[in-house]
Formats: C-alpha cells, sequence, structure tokens
C-alpha cells in the first residue's frame, strides 16, 4: 500500500466535518494538506489548528477561476498533487411537486460538477505522480428518503460517474473511488435549513436505530475509509460504504 507521508493532498469543503476530519488524518500522517472552502474563517482556522502542514485557500467548487487556484495552490503547498479529496457538497431537498430549476442546476453545479471539472483541471498533475481522486457519495442510493431526490440523484451521479471515470483513467495510473458515508454528525443539515443546531442531538439519536451498528458513524470512520482507498493501489472504481449498516435496510418487519 502507498504511503501517505509526504504526499500532496487537496480537500474541498475542509473547513468542517468530514472535510475536517480527512484534512486532520492526512496531515497526521505527513501529508502536505491543502483545504478549500467558501468561508475564510472556518478554512483558516482549520488550517491554523492543524499547524504548517496544512493550507487553506478560500474557494467555491463552482466557480472555474476557483477551482484553477485550488489546484495551482496545492501544487504550490505540496510540490505536486497526489489526491483530490471531492468533499465540497450541500444537501439539496425539494418535494417532486415543488421542483425549481434553479433548486435542481445549483445541486449539480455544486455536488457534481464542481468536483467533475476539479478532476480534469487535477488530471495532468495526477499523472505524473499516478495518483488518485475520490468522491463522497451517500446513504441515499441506499435508502429512499422521500423529499430528497435533488440531493440523492446528485450522489447517484458521483457513484456511476466514479466507475466511468475510473475505466478511462485506469491506462493513466489514476485511480478513481467514491465513499458512501452513513449518519454522521456534520454541518450537513444544519446548513441545509433541516434541522437546527440545538435538534442535531436528537436527530441523529432517531437515525441510530437504523444502523445494523446501532449507532450513528464519526467523520474520523469515513475518514479512515478514505484514506484505505488513498493508499490501497489495486483499488479503482468501488464505492465503498462506510456506513455502520445503514445502507442494509434493517428492519424488524
Amino acid at each position: 500500500m502507498r504511503d501517505i507521508h509526504g504526499m500532496s493532498v487537496l480537500i474541498t469543503g475542509g473547513g468542517s466535518g468530514l472535510g475536517e476530519a480527512v484534512a486532520r488524518l492526512f496531515a497526521a500522517r505527513g501529508a502536505y494538506v491543502t483545504i478549500s472552502g467558501r468561508r475564510p474563517e472556518k478554512i483558516q482556522a482549520v488550517a491554523a489548528s492543524i499547524g504548517p502542514l496544512c493550507h487553506a485557500v478560500v474557494g467555491d467548487v463552482a466557480n472555474a477561476a476557483d477551482r484553477e487556484q485550488m489546484v495551482a495552490a496545492a501544487v504550490a503547498h505540496g510540490g505536486k498533487l497526489d489526491v483530490l479529496v471531492n468533499n465540497a457538497g450541500n444537501m439539496y431537498r425539494q418535494a417532486v411537486a415543488e421542483y425549481t430549476e434553479e433548486v435542481l442546476r445549483e445541486a449539480f453545479e455544486v455536488n457534481v460538477i464542481g468536483g467533475m471539472m476539479l478532476a480534469s483541471k487535477a488530471l495532468p498533475h495526477l499523472e505524473v505522480t499516478r495518483g488518485s481522486i475520490l468522491f463522497i457519495g451517500s446513504v441515499h442510493t441506499r435508502r429512499a428518503y422521500p423529499g430528497a431526490t435533488p440531493y440523492a440523484a446528485t450522489k447517484a451521479a458521483l457513484e456511476g460517474l466514479t466507475r466511468v471515470m475510473a475505466a478511462e483513467l485506469g491506462p493513466k495510473q489514476v485511480r478513481v473511488n467514491c465513499v458512501v458515508p452513513g449518519a454522521v454528525a456534520t454541518e450537513i443539515n444544519v446548513r441545509a435549513g433541516l434541522v437546527t443546531e440545538d435538534g442535531v442531538a436528537a436527530r441523529y439519536a432517531r437515525l441510530a436505530g437504523d444502523h445494523a451498528l446501532q449507532r450513528i458513524g464519526t467523520a474520523e470512520e469515513v475518514a479512515e475509509g478514505i484514506e484505505y482507498l488513498v493508499r490501497a493501489e489495486w483499488v479503482t472504481g468501488v464505492a465503498l460504504d462506510v456506513d455502520g449498516g445503514l445502507g442494509l435496510g434493517v428492519s424488524s418487519f
């Protein structure tokens, strides 16, 4: 397996939650980590708390100029680019009868197109290092949650493109994989307005029993799954479930 020490890693959405956990894990393993995000105060605070191995660059994955800057910053910080973790994204919910093109377009621009375009920009550097690309899927492709079709559609798209991209880039020795997390206590539901900060604990407590392991996960546990996919040199085109068994659909029926 590959050694993470000395790798150069670009992580989008690195100011909180899963992105922050991945940044901390990889920096602890000796990687040069570049995190991006739209909120300067968030990513700068995370980078400062991690130390000199972590560099912050402000940017929006839906913006072409920002994507260019992200890749350039990661290459400058690490002297190369070994890994792209496309973590930035948001939760989008709308009832079928209430669809608006604005929400659907934004969902795909942020959750899908931004990561695809970053992969394209990063590819010349990843070819040199025989690196890898990671996408973050969702258990919404395993369990059906009414009202969440916009979000589920974007995550299903990521799983599909992971396989095709892996097939296309395999001859270049660039691996492409996807991690499919279960319920993890991050900011995404609060940012989407689905629950208040005060209601987060109760929401996840209700979800705990839907997991085969009877608890929600941590961002650190999902980060460990990402670490495996980065290190495993003969694994590409997979969607790795790191979900505590939530996708199994455990039922007492």
